[in-house]
């Protein structure tokens, strides 16, 4: 059973109902980054369970998976908001014009490796400069977004990037990922100086918050990828859980582009399996899309 199917198994519940239901949004991150990840990407969400995903709008393969998008405007569908570029060898730049955002830019002109970088270099006036023009090249390629998210965590890196992050989904009129603060979200972002009373102004101000957020599960092959997934479904508590995984094939291209290919392929195989469909169902756990989760 794919997830078009199981979800039509399933009645809408409203957002009081979501809170007394296990609601699992199953989210694919990094759509657009290469050819591996597209494929994997359109095939978990039309033939497995992936639910929701996100677009890296620098990326070089982003207008297949903008293609893709057009074609199946149903999909739940948002942008992966990029201001690192992390692979060693595969590199992307920024959307923006080079010579406004030159915080964002290490010395060989693409966007800094990591997130300690970018939040060192960047001004907030520039990152949200490329968030802008992130947005409007997602527009101007005809995806129709239901959610802002943030690669690697780039946007939760200082206080001043979050509000700027925060800013242009209530701009947009669309949530971003933010969990509510519990002791899990203080565990899933402790590298980040994210508080509780941030999180909570948000919530005030009529943002939406997720239950839980889990940001990775561990394992590197699929044994023990699986076992961790098996353990995290039969465990999953009431509310609106967002899990981040990444899917990718196992070939050429994504071997040479990344190191972890094997746990992106892991993660493939495993929601799109039966084994992750009967496991969602002797549970009681529904999958949801952010455009549920924001209506």
């Amino acid at each position: 059973m794919n997830r078009r199917q199981f979800a039509a198994t399933l009645p809408f519940a409203s957002l009081a109902a979501q809170t007394r239901e296990k609601r699992l949004i199953v989210h694919a991150d990094d759509a657009g980054m290469c050819h591996s990840v597209n494929v994997a990407t359109s095939e978990a969400m039309t033939e497995g369970l992936v639910s929701s995903a996100s677009v890296m709008m620098p990326c070089p393969w982003v207008s297949e998976f903008a293609e893709w998008a057009r074609a199946n405007p149903t999909m739940d569908l948002g942008i992966h908001l990029t201001l690192t570029s992390e692979w060693k060898h595969y590199r992307w730049r920024p959307v923006a014009s080079p010579d406004k955002v030159k915080g964002l830019l290490d010395p060989d002109g693409y966007i800094w490796r990591d997130v300690r970088s970018a939040a060192t270099h960047a001004t907030p006036a520039e990152v949200e400069i490329e968030l802008r023009a992130q947005i409007e090249r997602a527009r101007h390629f005809g995806i129709k977004f239901t959610h802002l998210d943030t690669h690697m965590g780039t946007l939760y890196a200082r206080p001043d990037f979050f509000e700027v992050y925060t800013k242009l989904a209530r701009e947009a009129g669309v949530p971003c990922m933010m969990p509510k603060p519990t002791p899990e979200a203080a565990a899933e972002l402790k590298e980040y100086p994210i508080t509780a009373d941030m999180l909570n102004a948000k919530q005030a101000a009529g943002m939406k918050l997720l239950d839980r957020l889990v940001t990775g599960v561990p394992g590197k092959d699929y044994e023990e990828r699986r076992k961790s997934y098996r353990e995290l479904l039969a465990t999953l508590k009431p509310g609106v859980t967002k899990l981040i995984i990444h899917v990718a094939k196992d070939d050429a291209e994504i071997r040479s582009v990344s190191g972890a290919w094997g746990y992106r392929w892991a993660d493939y195989q495993f929601w799109t399996s039966s084994e992750a469909s009967d496991l969602l169902a002797k549970n009681g756990i529904k999958l949801m899309t952010y455009r549920e989760f924001g209506a």
